[in-house]
């Protein structure tokens, strides 16, 4: 029987990353890299995950479906997708503030460059009493005022920003212009692309002078112009229950606060389960084995596993299809 799997995180440096996935969530990383992403759970081509614990330790996530095909993922799932992992699950440290950016829907991405688009979560870990984040434009803009304000660098001007706190959550689908603001700690849910089309970095360079490659006329065909819709999903947490964040066609994302004991049953759901770890400590139970889960870490539940139990102190989300 397949057992919770563990997989070795993908760290990603970033000219706006910094120390948090350390400090506060124990990531083992070099002091003075600048890490900006831990990508915890990914099927991405050339970034595929590798378990780092159990008798499957060393198989990357490609070839753990390659042999147990729905019994991992689901079968429904599997039959859509194959070998392509649908959910990427992120841990993001954002020192500085991140490029304004969109992505694409699944058919302009499809169209352009073979893949899935890229519709978002985000659930706000940890951040600075100021921060603040950038979604969708502040009123309806027309095409060619968006063009204007990005050929005189004050695209800023017309979005919307956010004040955010710790457990907010917002809900980012393909086409809705954002970023990121500085001094925020965050979990990311995604669909399983790489795809980013950014159309301002803040003017920003490298040690050589240079900034980073813009996106403009391919993001203009992505963007929803439309004025900001509802993004935030925040929700308070319950003990010992899942609470829904968003449900959508790509993932279900539930917030999960434990306070001694709580069962989870998952023999009607057909799907993966991953599990993120928020803060605490937590005992995970399954019929045959146990293992444990701390802040910053993420776990991978098969579908063949109906029931699991959660034991400690301690919040996390939990996301499948």
């Amino acid at each position: 029987m397949l057992y919770p799997l563990k997989f070795k995180p993908r760290y990603k440096a970033r000219i706006w990353g910094g120390a948090k996935l350390k400090s506060s969530l124990g990531k083992n990383i070099p002091a003075d890299k600048a890490i900006g992403e831990s990508w915890e759970i990914s099927g991405v081509d050339g970034d595929l995950s590798v378990v780092s614990n159990g008798m499957l330790k060393g198989n990357n996530l490609q070839e753990l479906i390659e042999v147990y095909m729905g019994d991992l993922v689901g079968e429904k799932i599997y039959d859509k997708f194959g070998l392509y992992f649908p959910v990427l699950i992120k841990l993001i440290d954002a020192e500085d503030v991140l490029s304004i950016q969109v992505h694409p829907d699944d058919k302009l991405a499809e169209e352009r460059h073979n893949s899935y688009g890229k519709t978002e979560m985000w659930y706000i870990i940890d951040c600075a009493p100021d921060a603040e984040i950038y979604m969708g434009f502040n009123r309806d803009v027309t095409r060619e005022e968006y063009l204007g304000h990005v050929a005189e660098g004050t695209l800023p001007e017309i979005l919307d920003r956010v004040k955010v706190k710790p457990g907010d959550a917002f809900f980012i689908p393909a086409g809705a212009i954002h970023a990121i603001g500085k001094g925020i700690l965050i979990a990311e849910i995604q669909q399983t692309s790489d795809i980013t089309y950014r159309v301002f970095d803040w003017n920003r360079v490298d040690a050589n002078g240079k900034g980073r490659e813009l996106h403009t006329e391919l993001a203009v065909d992505a963007i929803d112009f439309s004025k900001g819709g509802h993004y935030e999903v925040t929700q308070r947490p319950q003990p010992n229950q899942a609470v829904t964040l968003k449900s959508c066609p790509y993932f279900t994302t539930n917030l999960v606060e434990v306070d001694g004991l709580i069962e989870r049953d998952y023999a009607r759901l057909d799907s993966f389960v991953t599990y993120t770890c928020l803060k605490g400590e937590l005992e995970v139970v399954w019929e045959g084995g146990h293992d444990t889960l701390v802040a910053g870490e993420s776990m991978l539940i098969p579908a063949e596993l109906e029931h699991v139990t959660l034991k400690g102190q301690g919040k996390l989300l939990e996301v499948h299809m």
